[in-house]
């Protein structure tokens, strides 16, 4: 028996029948960093072949002194946090510039301690992981929560390029950081773990680290779903007893069937974690009860032959639920995951599934990436081996960053790419190359998943020697022949709207910027002038160097004919620059309106003085006495709106926003009327005011049922609602309601752009 398998024998031991999957920290419950560190030492003790820890006793001692007078919102000493960092590197079994860089991960950042400082002592590899890491958080606050994901995840990819061990170091930290997430307040644990969920989970994921993304994901539920994840903890529980004997009773018999064909093989059961359930029961509309593979049974063995002899003595014992079985051996996932999966039916008519692998494939799946470090005997890193190439994805979202200036787009595709990553569809070239795609798509994907050139010349497809058209569903096991031609045009933008995969779409999306630049512009052009004049808005007004400048250094361009050629190939809407724009004019270009035309216009006592008009609504306004007041139904001001009041005739006073389209549009003889008006200070804390806005988004089903979620969750009542859907899809969502004030408004518009599928939101201005 090898050592790996003594080793992995020890953990099932220690992991128990039935349990759920394991933690990478151990049960600790003390504040005493000396206790912690014992733990730390004991844990790179199990596997690291060198007995000399003095640079991690060092390293030890220089960030107890440097954290000493820091404490963590629990109360606790700073420095058990960057210990448990350690101990999670530990028993991911990572090497000791890992651990000692996880230990002094925060020094830089958060101490007096310089980065030369830490070369000195630790040497440029253990100086170039804590530097790696500390860029990660000195992130620009002043941006959106988007863009600043987005800038995030854009320099965790590229802090990976440099050194994989950069990220394992963030995920440590920040699986610490989400068990001690009690200590913060409601709103940072629903940040917090959102943004796991969103990004860190699935990066977890998609490196291979099954550890991490388990205890990530089950920590996400707690805090998002907490009633959710109380019942799931209270219902396991109460079937406890049980399960555990159903789950005896399937070991024993499966164990004594492969003793019989003398398969060495060592077998145990365990629960899926509870995120897994929750997925599951809400993906499939079913109750605890109603979930299949609650239970599952792991099997390991020598030989990739052993764990198909295996599956054949499973399938004469069981019978198997058709449809339920998945070769990720044959065909593995693209985070190096294999195995053989099955669902089968119990004497007792429970499922159950069973998962079969090697040791070592076992090893991959709970360490990942990780898995693949080896040490030479001075306890130096040799690094990632070739495994590390098999994570192409990596290499794609860096190229992706160099094609795309926009952090919105970028964070799309990659949540995108994400989100498809645990549903794919395997194929195959015609030489039997396998290609995995995300679930649902067509020849253009695969055609990209070749080669560049490949999807740019294709003209047609074939799928298992027949002709098919290129919007094709391609489904496991397809064998695919991209047919090409030297006098193609290139691809179609309506392939952006057929491709499936992020990798596809912005190769076309390249192209396009590549091939028509000049066009690109015209059309941008074009599509700006449209877009002002369907709303009404003088675009030589908003084209100033100061305004312009801005949205530039905002989305990333140089020039503004690279803004105008990514409005042209469909990167960037036309309205989502003219509104920035628009908001850029509203701060930089303030209308100065004076009463003192309207007042020698329109009233006859010149010497009677301007007098403030108080009206119910909560405005201020400079004028003549005995005019009533009232907010325009054209551009519905709210409190914080810069407001101008206009004198009607007959009507008294209507207030609108200064970038109303009938305001801006006026006449200049009609110019005179125009009066100064201000909110009260002293207005109805109470007091609701009318808004509209329109939402353009990309038609999907329960994209009412999202928006509407929001409202109901902000107690917003909804007063009217109008939707109209063009011929591309595109969903046009008028909606009139109450609201405070302009910043309440625009916390529930950004709150709303969050939403899959939202293009861009405006407020109705006339």
């Amino acid at each position: 028996m090898t050592q790996e398998q003594q080793k992995i024998q020890a953990e099932i031991r220690e992991e128990g029948i039935a349990a759920t999957e394991t933690t990478l920290d151990t049960a600790v419950d003390t504040n005493d960093p000396e206790a912690l560190y014992e733990i730390l030492v004991h844990s790179i003790h199990k596997y690291h072949p060198s007995d000399d820890l003095s640079l991690v006793r060092r390293a030890f001692e220089i960030a107890r002194d440097a954290h000493k007078d820091q404490r963590r919102k629990s109360g606790e000493p700073y420095i058990i946090h960057p210990v448990h960092v350690a101990i999670i590197l530990a028993n991911l079994e990572l090497d000791k510039e890992s651990i000692i860089a996880g230990i002094l991960h925060d020094v830089v950042e958060d101490t007096q301690m310089t980065l030369e400082e830490l070369k000195a002592q630790f040497g440029g590899e253990v100086a170039l992981l804590v530097d790696g890491v500390t860029k990660l958080t000195q992130l620009s606050w002043s941006k959106d929560k988007m863009e600043l994901q987005a800038e995030n995840l854009r320099k965790m990819f590229l802090a990976m390029a440099k050194d994989i061990r950069v990220i394992l170091i963030k995920l440590a930290d920040r699986l610490h950081n989400m068990r001690t997430l009690e200590y913060m307040s409601g709103p940072k644990q629903n940040e917090k773990a959102t943004e796991t969920m969103d990004i860190y989970a699935p990066l977890a994921d998609r490196l291979g680290i099954s550890k991490i993304k388990i205890e990530l994901d089950d920590l996400c539920l707690k805090y998002l779903e907490p009633l959710v994840y109380d019942e799931l903890m209270e219902n396991l529980d109460i079937r406890k007893e049980k399960r555990e004997a159903f789950v005896e009773e399937i070991v024993a018999e499966v164990k004594s069937h492969m003793d019989e064909a003398e398969i060495q093989a060592d077998v145990y059961g365990r629960v899926k974690h509870l995120f897994s359930i929750f997925r599951k029961m809400v993906n499939q509309g079913k109750t605890l009860d109603e979930i299949y593979d609650i239970f599952a049974i792991r099997i390991l063995v020598d030989s990739v032959k052993d764990c198909y002899a295996a599956l054949g003595i499973i399938h004469e014992l069981y019978k198997p639920i058709p449809g339920r079985f998945k070769d990720y051996i044959a065909m593995p996932k693209p985070n190096m995951y294999q195995s053989l999966h099955t669902t089968l039916i119990g004497t007792n008519g429970q499922p159950f599934e069973i998962q079969i692998r090697t040791y070592d494939m076992h090893r991959t799946a709970e360490y990942g990436i990780a898995a693949h470090w080896k040490y030479k005997e001075s306890g130096s890193s040799t690094g990632v081996n070739r495994e590390e190439e098999k994570l192409s994805w990596l290499r794609e979202i860096l190229e992706w960053q160099q094609d795309m200036s926009d952090n919105r787009e970028f964070l799309s595709s990659v949540k995108t790419d994400f989100n498809i990553f645990s549903e794919s569809v395997y194929c195959f070239t015609p030489s039997g190359d396998v290609k995995a795609l995300p679930n649902g798509s067509t020849p253009i994907d695969f055609a990209y998943s070749i080669h560049s050139a490949v999807g740019n010349k294709m003209v047609g497809a074939r799928v298992n020697e027949k002709l098919v058209t290129i919007d094709y569903e391609l489904q496991n096991g397809d064998r695919v022949e991209i047919i090409t031609s030297q006098n193609s045009n290139g691809p179609s933008r309506d392939w952006l709207k057929i491709a499936k995969s992020a990798q596809a779409r912005n190769k076309i999306n390249a192209w396009f910027k590549t091939q028509n630049k000049e066009s690109n512009i015209a059309k941008g052009k074009e599509l700006i002038d449209r877009y002002c004049k369907s709303k009404g808005i003088l675009f030589g007004e908003l084209n100033k160097t100061a305004i312009v400048e801005k949205v530039l250094r905002k989305y990333g361009f140089r020039d503004w004919d690279s803004l105008l050629a990514a409005i042209g190939h469909g990167g960037l809407k036309e309205g989502q620059i003219i509104n920035k724009m628009l908001e850029e004019y509203e701060k930089q270009a303030k209308k100065e309106i004076t009463d003192a035309a309207v007042l020698s216009t329109l009233s006859s006592n010149e010497n009677t003085p301007p007098t403030q008009i108080k009206s119910k609504s909560g405005i201020t306004v400079k004028g003549m006495e005995g005019l009533a007041v009232r907010l325009s139904k054209c551009c519905s001001p709210v409190p914080g709106d810069e407001i101008v009041g206009f004198i009607t005739r007959g009507r008294g006073i209507t207030v609108h926003r200064t970038d109303c389209i009938n305001v801006m549009n006026l006449p200049d003889i009609e110019r005179s009327r125009l009066i100064d008006a201000e909110w009260q200070e002293t207005a109805e804390a109470s007091a609701t005011y009318s808004a509209e806005i329109k939402i353009f988004a990309q038609n999907r089903v329960g994209l009412l049922v999202d928006i509407s979620k929001i409202f109901t969750e902000r107690q917003i009542d909804i007063k009217a609602m109008n939707t109209r859907l063009s011929k591309q899809e595109i969903a046009t969502i008028s909606m009139s309601f109450e609201t405070k004030n302009r910043d309440d408004l625009r916390s529930l518009v950004e709150k709303l752009r969050q939403i899959e599928g939202i293009v861009d939101i405006e407020r109705t201005t006339g």
